[in-house]
């Protein structure tokens, strides 16, 4: 599933084809992705120039002076640029056109993902309002994350990964700053010192910005605006490494299940 990293490498990857381009048309093959695809775009776009791209957590936010498209890539989405002469492939489900015949191309195999349109403050939407703070930010720092572990029963790595406390901490990401920290991803939110909030939100930001720089993580599905996977899966110290040594220490990497999902960690090296 493209998490943060991904998203970001798909914004930089896009934005130098896109930005400051007037729309031209769209064409949807396939309207129903997790919600339906407005049947306003095809009246509201054409003509109106793409003065930003930004993105908030995993959704990708394309703005313009009327309004905002809000795309998120669900659990398989991608996003290439092309042009209107390529061919299509099996699940391309819309095309954004602009006038100098360049296309935005959204191919999302298992049609979890989303492409909304909202013209109102893009920040009063329901899916970003209520959206903890970017992981990268100054606002993401270890006084932060203890205010917000106090008095939590939950395993940190749950904590982290809760868009509502930080956006953007996914499954792979979290299990790697945990390691990297030296924490047991079923510590106890409450029980974490300050020193160890310090620890855990420079490995979230070492870690996340390392998989930005390296394009992402490929596991599945994931492929950038050109078509090509990314590469941070070559660095990965814990995650899908059941039974192999750890790094560190030699000693195997374990698997336990935490909130439903796979967490990979040294028992030696986590406390």
């Amino acid at each position: 599933m493209p998490e943060l990293p991904e998203v970001e490498t798909s914004r930089r990857g896009i934005t130098p084809h896109i930005q400051d381009k007037v729309f031209k048309h769209i064409i949807v093959r396939k309207s129903q992705l997790r919600w339906p695809i407005p049947d306003t775009l095809s009246t509201v776009l054409p003509g109106l120039k793409l003065d930003q791209v930004d993105r908030r957590g995993k959704y990708l936010l394309l703005s313009t002076a009327q309004g905002t498209l809000i795309l998120h890539l669900g659990m398989s989405g991608n996003l290439r640029i092309t042009q209107p002469d390529q061919a299509i492939h099996k699940h391309d489900h819309i095309d954004f056109i602009f006038a100098d015949d360049t296309v935005l191309r959204f191919n999302d195999q298992r049609r979890f993902g989303a492409v909304l349109w909202t013209e109102k403050p893009i920040q009063e939407h329901a899916l970003l309002i209520n959206l903890g703070p970017e992981p990268l930010s100054e606002e993401f720092d270890a006084n932060y994350l203890l205010a917000r572990c106090q008095n939590r029963r939950a395993p940190i790595k749950n904590l982290i990964m809760d868009s509502q406390v930080v956006v953007g901490v996914g499954n792979i990401y979290a299990s790697e700053s945990l390691f990297l920290a030296g924490i047991h991803p079923n510590r106890q939110a409450g029980d974490v010192e300050l020193a160890t909030c310090q620890r855990l939100v420079a490995a979230i930001k070492t870690v996340l910005q390392s998989a930005i720089d390296q394009g992402g993580t490929t596991l599945r599905d994931f492929l950038n605006a050109q078509g090509k996977p990314g590469y941070f899966q070559q660095s990965l110290s814990v995650y899908g490494r059941n039974g192999q040594a750890c790094l560190k220490c030699a000693e195997p990497i374990q698997q336990l299940k935490i909130g439903q999902r796979s967490s990979y960690f040294c028992d030696s090296c986590q406390r």
